[in-house]
């Protein structure tokens, strides 16, 4: 069998191959008319994939399905129970094939949060010691808000021409989840959100944009030395 050279290229620590990332979002739901249905699966791939290129750690893709909570209503997504199983399959077949030891599940869709309370048999499953970096969810602000309008703009996959109707929330009602009035009442940082995007509506700032992902990507890599030391 070839003997793999661990410390060619730039890599600071050869165990930093053991380190799996891989993105998790949501394909298929409604952002308002500038965003695409896919926002978030981009932002977590774009945070796993950056963040793998500067720690050198493997690049592992991005988990197809989501999850979201009953009362909201804005895409198409499947049962926390299905989705745990994906990530199990997944992990699994990167173990078997890249043998990895751990990984960093990226998630940039507040409706994957409940996954926490499987991880502990996701890694029991998987055999992998698993983080998952939920920075980007702590970080954006409100659903199709200011925040992810931001980072769009880096991306490229902002509608700039829709902006003005981003908060037209009579007919896009997931914008700051304005629409979903029980997710607001069970949900207090919801409410919140919702009340920002009609109070004070939504703004397009690259800057801005670039600050949030750079947070996130070095959010990634600093949960890479954890595992390193580990």
């Amino acid at each position: 069998m070839v003997e793999l050279r661990l410390s060619a290229g730039n890599i600071h620590n050869p165990d930093i191959h053991k380190i799996g990332i891989i993105a998790l979002g949501s394909h298929l739901e409604n952002h308002g008319p500038a965003l695409p249905i896919d926002t978030d699966a981009k932002i977590a791939a774009y945070i796993a994939l950056e963040a793998s290129l500067k720690c050198g750690a493997k690049f592992l893709g991005i988990i197809y399905p989501a999850h979201e909570l009953d009362e909201i209503n804005h895409g198409k997504h499947v049962s926390l129970e299905e989705l745990r199983d994906n990530i199990i399959s997944t992990l699994n077949s990167a173990k078997e094939y890249l043998g990895i030891e751990k990984a960093i599940i990226v998630n940039a869709h507040g409706g994957n949060i409940p996954i926490t309370t499987e991880l502990a048999t996701i890694e029991d499953e998987t055999g992998l010691i698993i983080i998952l970096n939920n920075k980007m969810i702590d970080s954006e602000g409100p659903h199709g808000g200011s925040g992810e309008l931001s980072m769009a703009k880096v991306l490229g996959i902002i509608n700039e021409n829709e902006v003005e109707n981003q908060t037209n929330l009579e007919k896009y009602e997931e914008v700051g989840l304005y629409g979903f009035n029980e997710a607001r009442k069970n949900d207090p940082n919801i409410e919140a959100g919702a009340m920002d995007v009609k109070e004070n509506g939504v703004y397009v700032d690259e800057v801005y944009g670039k600050q949030l992902l750079e947070l996130a990507i070095n959010s990634v890599i600093f949960d890479t030395e954890k595992l390193l030391d580990f």
